[in-house]
C-alpha cells in the first residue's frame, strides 16, 4: 500500500515509521525545509512542498496513493489537503488529524475526510474506558456507516452476569465483537458466559446505543 503523509512533524514521522515497519510505501510531504530530513525516516520518500497546493500534490503523484493522511498541526491545512486528495485525485481513503476539538465537526465527507482522528477525544475516551463501569464509551466512529466502536465494562448487578452471551437480547444493528477478560481476548459465541468486569467491545449504530446500555446495565440507566 502506498501512503502519503502531509506533515513531517513528530506525529507524521511516527506514523510513517509504523507504516514502513508494516511493509508499506510512505511519502512524507512538508513545506518546512527544516522538517524535511531524510535521516529521520530513512526508508520513506520525502517531498518539500505545500500539501495545500494542487501543483504540489500533482508532483507527489497522489493519484497513485491508496491513502492520504493529513497530519499537520494546522486544521485548515488538513482539511484542504483531504479535500484535494479526495476530489482532485480520487484517493480511496483519507485520514484527517484534528488538532482543536472545536473543529472536529468540519472533518467529514463534505471536506473529503473519511476518518478523523482527534487526539483530545481519544485521550478522553481512554480515560473513560479505564474508570467507567456500566456506561458505554465511544472509542471510534465509522462515518460511512453511522456506526461506532464502543466499550462497556459489565457491572456486578447486570442481569446477564453468569449467563451465555447468546441469551442477551442485543438490539438490532449491534454486534458483540470481542470479550476482554483477565488480559485475554475471547471471541464471542452464544455459549460464552459473561462475567462481572468483562470489557465488551461492540460495533453498534448510534441509534441503538441507549438501548444497549439499558439492556446490560438497567440499574444504572
Amino acid at each position: 500500500m502506498r501512503v502519503a503523509i502531509a506533515g513531517a512533524g513528530a506525529v507524521g514521522r511516527s506514523i510513517a515509521r509504523e507504516l514502513i515497519e508494516n511493509g508499506h510505501q510512505v511519502l512524507l510531504i512538508d513545506r518546512n525545509p527544516d522538517a524535511v530530513r531524510q535521516e529521520r525516516v530513512p526508508h520513506a520518500e520525502w517531498l518539500l512542498a505545500d500539501s495545500c497546493e494542487l501543483s504540489s500534490l500533482e508532483e507527489a503523484r497522489l493519484d497513485r496513493c491508496d491513502v492520504v493522511i493529513a497530519a499537520t498541526g494546522d486544521d485548515k491545512a488538513n482539511l484542504v489537503t483531504s479535500l484535494l486528495a479526495k476530489t482532485e485525485f480520487g484517493v480511496p481513503r483519507t485520514v484527517g488529524r484534528v488538532n482543536h476539538p472545536d473543529n472536529e465537526w468540519l472533518f467529514t465527507e463534505a471536506w473529503g475526510v473519511d476518518v478523523n482522528v482527534s487526539t483530545p477525544r481519544i485521550m478522553s475516551a481512554l480515560v473513560e474506558e479505564a474508570v467507567s463501569v456500566g456506561d458505554l464509551v465511544r472509542l471510534f466512529t465509522f462515518r460511512q456507516s453511522n456506526a461506532n466502536l464502543v466499550e462497556m465494562t459489565l457491572p456486578d448487578d447486570s442481569p446477564y452476569v453468569g449467563k451465555p452471551a447468546g441469551l442477551v437480547p442485543f438490539p438490532e444493528n449491534c454486534v458483540l465483537v470481542t470479550i476482554l477478560r483477565d488480559g485475554q481476548v475471547y471471541p464471542p459465541s452464544d455459549e460464552q458466559p459473561l462475567e462481572s468486569g468483562d470489557e465488551l467491545l461492540f460495533v453498534v449504530s448510534a441509534d441503538a446505543e441507549v438501548e444497549l446500555e439499558r439492556t446490560l446495565a438497567p440499574h444504572q440507566h
